[in-house]
């Protein structure tokens, strides 16, 4: 290990001005043994630093290298593990814990005794020494000039304390000094005595010129002793003055003591002052209502605009007195407690006294427009009056009353509705349920009226205007008496009742009228429909809008105010109590504005959303095409609705009501679907265009009209796939179970109807279907074109036959002459059967034949007949060309030309 220890010292620590003090041979806990060196090393130069290396051994085995090196000082625990048994384990925690076990347990002992030394005179923060025996913690004796032995050269320069049993090597300068002195002695090498003992006479020379510079200098020692005591004796003196000095200062301090004092008291009574005056500056400046404001909010008039704004502008001061921030012990005042409890009473009376104006408020405008829709719907002022005949005016009306005047009048109280929702929100709370009662009533009664002209001018029949004219005359006496409404809120929900189950009844007795067929209508009526129904949907959004924003604006609620959870429950939408779940005053965190504005139109506008789908079964009972113009009047109703806000009350109803809507328009196509598949065709008359194909041509014209940049276009197209397939699947059908008219006939004449009507109206997604139809009517009609020719010259016909089965079978063309059968005379011979008169004759036949079975409507013939033509030209060409290969130079022609059978075919068809 001394030998290890010497090459470390020599090859990593002197280059680097390092002193090895200890080593310990370690390999780390747990992993394979891979051996290295630890060492506590301190720097030669000052300020000595002291440090902890690790030295590892080259893999080639020839030279050791520096792997890594921590600062004592950062060495927080050193861990030997047993302080009692012999463990070479020992833990040293730096910033992470490194775990080693050492060759042997006293070399693991040296290094930590070594450590602790090394801690005790180079560190002030001391390691903390776990598991460690103490009789390795003994205290280092210092080195000194006698425990250093006069023959080695291990003294500490500069003062430098190192352990006495460690080698120290000399340094450059001490190495010279004693080149020099050994230089002057000839046997300095080679007799080491006698150069010690010529060191130690020069010694004993130098010691005894000292002693002899001593007692030279005894005089000058005498004089030096003598000054000191004279120095003594004036350092008593000015001691004494100090200590006079001192008592006089002592006395003088005391006094500044007393005044600075005085000051700091005077200082702090002033300070006390100013804060005091503060304190009350700030009481009086923030919690004084001024007595206008009191008068204001006690006697205020609550029905001039120059009486709101005063009670407005005192509400608000007396809003800031109540919230200002006290500060810290402000409400242990008794003055601040009774200013308080002032305001809180002022609070209270004003907030009552204004809830119960504003309620007759409500119900003042709530009579008010009772009795005009009253004196509007019943015209009871003038005895005798034709109701009927008045309603039949009044229906050319189609309208709805005008709340603006009421919204006016009410945002001026807006203002204090918002102070009264801060302050009491009871009252506020029960505010809003009376308007929303006052108001479900009046818009109950203005909607049910409404949607009943509606109805009227749907129909166009006055059976139901002698229903709707036909009023409770009990209520006559409600004309000009709107202070017994005002006084008696029972006797408006009395007539709330009665009127519902009026309208209940009116309502029914409409939808109970006799359907419709569409036959029935014409373009005009359809168009009234639209009319009609458009002006329903553009009187009910303003409506809507108008009242949504007006309770925006009047119950403020567009700062997200936290509202009662119970809105949203269907029993206070029913009219139960919204202020039996929470403490009056205190608003609870619930739902947002949106979803309180949201509930508040549902109970205001409950019956809108039930009218409007009796409406529409109304006009899906008139006439199930009505479903058309439903579909596109209400999407773009739900749309404009929707780009305004998605999650209004006017959007969700109307999207709801689309619903509706959509499943009508759904019905009406499987309804025609249905009839399609029910068409039932005469035996004893010819088909003709099927009526399904007719009514296709007339939805697709109407819906074509009425979807014209229409947002529900996708739609539209998904009924026209479903129809043009039902369509094609049941003329199919029909002309399978035709017995009158043949199968391409009715095949032929249906589907060029069907294309005629797409080529017309060139709808897009019925592109494939127009091909597919016209391709059907081409294969039917050269089908037809051919079965029903057949072969007018039959015996011809039949004689080129077996001329053709004898050149197939292998006999020459020109060679078919010399058959018996088919020779030049039996040729001329069946030529003969077919003169120009026969074959005009048969022409006519056909021609009459093919008449009976095409319908006039469709206009086919001249087209059937030209084919036909075509295909007797086409046949006459063949057999003159077979007469021409087979009999060449016989000189046998038919007895009719091309020419013949053309003005035969044109004479046919004049004469016709």
């Amino acid at each position: 290990m001394t030998a290890i220890k010497h090459a470390l010292q020599r090859d990593i620590f002197t280059p680097n001005d390092e002193r090895l003090l200890s080593i310990v041979n370690v390999c780390k806990a747990g992993k394979k043994k891979k051996n290295c060196f630890l060492c506590a090393t301190v720097t030669t130069e000052r300020p000595v630093q002291v440090k902890m290396v690790k030295v590892k051994k080259s893999d080639k085995g020839d030279f050791y290298k520096r792997q890594i090196a921590w600062a004592l000082r950062d060495l927080a625990v050193v861990d030997a593990k047993d302080a009692i048994k012999e463990n070479p384990e020992f833990d040293l925690h730096f910033e992470k814990i490194y775990k080693w076990v050492a060759s042997s347990t006293a070399e693991k002992n040296a290094f930590i005794s070594c450590i602790w030394k090394l801690n005790q005179r180079y560190l002030r923060k001391k390691i903390d020494f776990v598991n460690v025996s103490s009789q390795l913690l003994e205290e280092l004796p210092k080195v000194t000039e006698e425990s250093v032995p006069s023959g080695e050269n291990q003294s500490v320069t500069g003062g430098d304390e190192e352990v006495v049993d460690v080698y120290q090597e000399l340094n450059a300068r001490e190495e010279q000094d004693i080149e020099i002195m050994m230089e002057g002695c000839e046997c300095a090498i080679s007799n080491a005595e006698a150069f010690a003992e010529r060191l130690s006479r020069e010694l004993q020379v130098l010691d005894g010129a000292n002693i002899q510079s001593i007692m030279a200098s005894e005089k000058q020692v005498n004089i030096l002793m003598k000054l000191l005591d004279e120095a003594l004796k004036e350092v008593d003196q000015i001691e004494l003055k100090l200590s006079s000095y001192e008592e006089m200062l002592q006395s003088v301090k005391e006094q500044m003591d007393q005044i600075s004092e005085s000051n700091h008291l005077i200082h702090l009574s002033n300070t006390n002052n100013v804060k005091l005056l503060s304190e009350i500056e700030f009481l009086v400046n923030h919690m004084d209502l001024a007595k206008g404001h009191i008068k204001a909010l006690q006697e205020g008039d609550l029905s001039s605009s120059r009486g709101i704004e005063a009670c407005t502008n005192a509400a608000d001061a007396l809003l800031q007195c109540m919230n200002v921030a006290l500060r810290p012990g402000h409400d242990m005042l008794q003055a601040v407690k009774q200013q308080q409890q002032r305001f809180s009473d002022l609070r209270e009376q004003f907030a009552r006294r204004l809830a119960s104006h504003l309620n007759n408020v409500f119900v003042q405008q709530f009579t008010q427009a009772l009795l005009q829709l009253y004196n509007r719907s019943y015209f009871l002022s003038v005895p005798g009056h034709d109701q009927s005949s008045t309603l039949a005016q009044h229906s050319v009306e189609l309208a709805l009353p005008n709340h603006h005047p009421f919204h006016r009048d009410l945002l001026r109280y807006a203002k204090l509705m918002e102070w009264l929702k801060n302050t009491d929100y009871g009252k506020y709370e029960g505010l809003t349920k009376n308007y929303m009662d006052y108001l479900s009533r009046l818009y109950e009664r203005e909607i049910k009226d409404f949607f009943e002209v509606a109805k009227i001018k749907m129909t166009g029949t006055t059976k139901e205007s002698k229903k709707f004219g036909q009023r409770r005359l009990s209520l006559v006496g409600l004309h000009g008496s709107s202070g017994k409404l005002t006084g008696s809120t029972s006797s408006l929900n009395k007539l709330s009742v009665q009127s519902s189950g009026n309208r209940r009844s009116q309502s029914s007795s409409l939808l109970d009228m006799g359907n419709m067929s569409a036959s029935d209508l014409d373009v005009a009526d359809r168009t009234k429909f639209d009319k009609i129904f458009e002006q329903v949907l553009s009187e009910l959004e303003p409506l809507c809008l108008a009242e949504q924003d007006f309770i925006s604006k009047f119950f403020k609620l567009q700062q997200h105010q936290s509202m009662p959870g119970t809105m949203t429950e269907a029993e206070d939408l029913d009219g139960g109590t919204l202020s039996r779940q929470h403490n009056a005053g205190v608003p609870p965190p619930v739902s947002s504005e949106k979803d309180m504005i949201r509930q508040m139109m549902i109970k205001i506008f409950r019956c809108i959303e039930p009218e409007l789908n009796n409406l529409i079964a109304l006009g899906d009972k008139i006439d199930s095409f009505n479903s058309l113009y439903m579909l596109v009047k209400m999407s773009h109703h739900v749309w404009t609705a929707q780009n305004v806000d998605p999650a209004s009350f006017l959007s969700t109803t109307l999207g709801n009501v689309l619903v509706t809507v959509k499943r009508n328009f759904d019905k009406c196509i499987s309804n025609q679907i249905r009839q399609m598949e029910e068409v039932k065709i005469s035996k004893k008359s010819k088909v003709g265009i099927l009526p399904f194909v007719a009514e296709f041509e007339e939805f697709a014209g109407l819906a074509e009209s009425i979807f014209k940049n229409a947002e529900r276009r996708g739609d539209l197209d998904k009924a026209y796939t479903k129809l043009i397939r039902g369509v094609f699947v049941n003329v199919e059908k029909v002309a399978n179970e035709s017995q009158k008219t043949p199968r391409d006939v009715v095949m032929m004449e249906n589907f060029h109807h069907i294309f005629a009507t797409l080529s017309r109206l060139k709808i897009s997604c019925l592109e494939a279907e127009k091909k597919e139809a016209k391709q059907k009517y081409t294969d039917h009609l050269q089908s037809y074109v051919i079965y029903s020719l057949g072969q007018p010259l039959e015996k011809l016909n039949h004689f080129f036959e077996g001329v053709e089965a004898r050149v197939a079978q292998g006999i020459r063309e020109e060679e078919v002459s010399y058959q018996l059968a088919f020779n030049k005379q039996e040729l001329r011979k069946v030529i003969k059967e077919y003169p120009g008169k026969e074959v005009k004759k048969g022409l006519d036949n056909l021609y009459k034949k093919v008449d009976k079975h095409l319908c006039e409507e469709e206009n086919l013939l001249q087209v059937v007949w030209h084919s036909m033509q075509d295909e007797f030209i086409r046949q006459y060409k063949h057999f003159e060309g077979l007469i021409a290969r087979c009999y060449p130079g016989s000189g046998v022609t038919m007895e009719f030309t091309i020419q013949d059978i053309l003005d035969y075919c044109s004479s046919i068809a004049q004469s016709h």
